[in-house]
């Protein structure tokens, strides 16, 4: 049983951190509360704490054999996958083959991409883009038109003077 002294003045001993200290000491689960009637009891066995020690040792010793099996498996995965790959003449010959397959056909790859500006289909997805800047050029420009023909309107001024204010070019038209 943990035992707290009393707060007394002689010892200067502040009631908040003896709540502090103690609700701590239950946060950590290194005592218990219990509520009886108005009043908060704390207690601890000592023979509690080696009881949670000597448990997380054998959760650990458990941990440790598992993967201990699981480590046995994997070396044995890998002994079974490496049996059909020793270094063979045949095997040699095939690797080197397959090397010159990859460099011929990163060649090709190099080779195409040398040609990719005459693709079709990258021109029709060009020209589909094309339509659609173009579209909303015009569109822009219909909206300034139109801000232009509004503002003309409202304050009674010449749409010259309105395009030279703003920087807009007198031959400017929808493209």
């Amino acid at each position: 049983m943990v035992r707290v002294p009393l707060p007394s003045p002689v010892t200067g001993n502040i009631v908040q951190s003896i709540k502090d200290v103690v609700q701590s000491l239950v946060d950590d689960g290194m005592c218990h509360c219990e509520k009886i009637g108005t009043s908060n009891y704390f207690w601890a066995f000592p023979s509690e704490a080696a009881i949670k020690r000597q448990n997380r040792l054998e959760a650990l010793e458990k941990d440790v054999e598992q993967m201990e099996a699981k480590q046995r498996e994997l070396t044995d995965s890998i002994e079974k996958a490496l049996l059909g790959r020793e270094q063979t003449d045949e095997r040699t010959s095939l690797n080197e083959e397959l090397a010159e397959i990859e460099a011929q056909w990163n060649a090709q790859q190099t080779e195409l991409q040398t040609f990719k500006e005459c693709d079709p289909e990258l021109m029709k997805q060009k020209r589909d883009e094309t339509a659609v800047a173009r579209d909303a050029a015009n569109r822009w420009t219909d909206n300034i038109f139109i801000m232009q023909s509004w503002v003309c309107e409202k304050f009674n001024t010449d749409t010259a003077d309105f395009a030279k204010h703003f920087g807009i070019p007198a031959d400017m038209d929808n493209v």
